[in-house]
């Protein structure tokens, strides 16, 4: 479905002095704006995301909820949401008062959802990290999300006894979903607080609730704030009506081994999950032999896959060793699948619908998903990452003039409605360079819709590197390296890899005089960041090419590595 609405600026200029002025400006095309393919529906404005994720929890209390891949354990959705629930009184009886932060620094397990959601009944915030980072770059999101209590597993603990964080046990609250270190809280405290104990707080659907960190379209990481009705909205898009884009139902058990401190996981896998009714099977990590163990054991009939794993499920030969045709849709997200990729898994679980989605975290996440996942199913192209999922507009700009284009013509997709963030933390200037004054988000990808309303996606303007689905941003990187004494400038840059997606590259320019070598550079980068970060390559320059206005000519450095041995 398209709607066209018309802007015109027109320029009354006299006959007599026409020859005396320079020629009107081209007036402004007609701006198409781009629907879902299934109808809108009716979403909810007013409910919490908690009370939305089980408002039908009552119809199927014993129905298993959430399964932990490592331990066996199963929870019912009547346990899931007592397990919530307590935990929440237990939140508040360490303080946590609405509008404070809690950050959850888990690897998946059932503790996570917990969590979350007891955070959310509480009209707290959650900041979701990857413990695998480093403590400096948690620091510096603690710092900023304004952290009251980490949830965390023992192993992270010392991250947070570096001495930029305060003290544990005095101005930092540590609870630990396994045996706790000295000074830190049992999670199992938590648990055996009573549900009599949780306060009733007054939420609003504009309160936020959720303080992911992204990058966005470029610079640092920041954080996103996405209320209840951010979240609500984008689930529902996704779940809701009489023809759900997403069908999943009480028969599914959905594959939960996306890391849920990022979004598409969290709100695609989870959160889509409990509203449905569908089962989660929660793995802690990616592991070839115990995800395809637990698959053909549990009967997992949706899985949410990355590029990385769709290609190690195509090419491991023990993949013809277990029994997968349990799967009826895989779904692959973070990252562009290419159409060889999926047609090579395609061939090993040919009775699975396969699909695309795409997604931002400032967009709530979900930009499009792929029809065909659909419960009265419509025909996807390989490739394609869908439409526009429904209550949402869509539209295609130029990005030079920023005027809009029609049907098979790239440019940068942007987006609209209920489920796009509130904002960034406390960044006012980003916040309106990503979001203008007519209520656009842009992406800084760059795609076009063709004339069956499917969406592709051909490049991107934004400058961030995409590793496995997870965000490297090129000025994170940059900062660091010119900290360096032996280096006065540098330049970050994806290049590309056949497993993970993109690696970051670096462009360096030495001091006069210095023998640094690019072993060196790259331990000193990999001291100070998470894995996905580490340089990859080092080329010594004898300066960074830059625009007039200072700007880092990238595309210049990315035309350099194609040429490059």
């Amino acid at each position: 479905m398209l709607s066209v609405a018309t802007h015109e600026a027109q320029t009354q200029i006299s006959s007599h002095d026409a020859s005396q002025v320079s020629p009107a400006p081209a007036p402004a095309p007609e701006t198409m704006i781009f629907r879902s393919r299934l109808p809108d529906i009716p979403i909810s404005n007013h409910l919490s995301l908690h009370s939305y994720c089980f408002e039908r929890a009552s119809e199927y209390p014993d129905r298993p909820c959430l399964i932990s891949g490592s331990s066996g354990e199963i929870f019912s959705f009547s346990e899931t949401q007592i397990n919530s629930r307590r935990t929440a009184a237990g939140l508040a009886s360490l303080g946590i008062r609405q509008g404070e932060t809690v950050m959850i620094l888990l690897q998946n397990c059932p503790e996570f959802a917990f969590s979350f959601l007891a955070v959310s009944m509480l009209g707290a915030m959650s900041t979701t990290a990857n413990p695998f980072c480093t403590p400096a770059e948690i620091f510096k999101q603690f710092e900023a999300s304004r952290t009251k209590l980490v949830i965390t597993h023992a192993q992270f603990v010392d991250k947070f006894r570096h001495e930029m964080f305060p003290a544990i046990g005095e101005d930092l609250k540590v609870v630990t979903v396994d045996e706790p270190p000295q000074g830190c809280i049992s999670f199992s405290s938590l648990l055996a607080a009573g549900e009599e104990d949780l306060p009733e707080v007054a939420i609003n659907a504009d309160n936020p609730v959720a303080l992911p960190f992204s990058s966005g379209t470029t610079g640092l990481p920041k954080g996103v704030v996405l209320t209840h009705r951010n979240l609500v909205t984008s689930v529902a898009q996704q779940v809701d009506g009489d023809n759900p884009n997403l069908y999943l139902s009480a028969d599914d058990v959905v594959l939960c081994v996306l890391p849920l401190f990022h979004i598409f996981s969290l709100n695609s896998v989870l959160f889509c999950s409990l509203r449905a009714g569908a089962a989660v099977l929660i793995l802690p990590k990616f592991e070839i032999t115990a995800l395809l163990t637990l698959i053909e054991k549990h009967r997992v009939t949706v899985a949410a896959v990355v590029p990385p794993i769709v290609l190690s499920l195509a090419k491991t030969p023990l993949v013809e060793k277990f029994d997968l045709s349990s799967i009826r849709i895989v779904l692959s997200g973070a990252a562009p699948l290419g159409k060889e990729l999926e047609e090579a898994l395609h061939r090993r679980i040919p009775q699975a619908t396969f699909g695309q989605g795409y997604g931002m975290t400032e967009a709530g996440p979900v930009l499009t998903m792929c029809p065909a996942f659909a419960k009265n199913p419509l025909p996807a192209k390989s490739g394609s990452c869908g439409s526009v999922v429904r209550n949402a507009e869509l539209k295609i700009t130029d990005p030079v003039t920023g005027f809009s284009l029609g049907r098979n013509q790239p440019g940068e997709i942007c987006i609209r409605g209920a489920q796009i963030m509130k904002g960034y933390l406390n960044d006012p200037v980003a916040t309106s360079t990503t979001i203008d004054a007519d209520g656009w988000l842009h992406t800084g990808d760059i795609g076009f819709v063709d004339d069956d309303d499917e969406i592709f996606i051909v490049d991107r303007v934004k400058e961030l590197i995409k590793y496995k689905g997870f965000q490297v941003p090129p000025a994170e990187l940059e900062a660091m390296l010119i900290c360096h004494p032996d280096i006065v400038d540098a330049a970050v840059v994806p290049a590309k890899d056949d497993t993970v997606g993109e690696v970051p590259v670096a462009f360096v320019v030495r001091t006069a005089g210095s023998d640094l070598t690019e072993e060196a550079v790259k331990g000193f980068i990999s001291k100070q960041v998470v894995f996905y970060k580490r340089l990859h390559k080092v080329y010594f320059v004898q300066a960074i090419p830059k625009s007039p206005a200072g700007k880092i000519l990238r595309k210049e450095l990315r035309a350099r590595l194609a040429t490059s041995p």
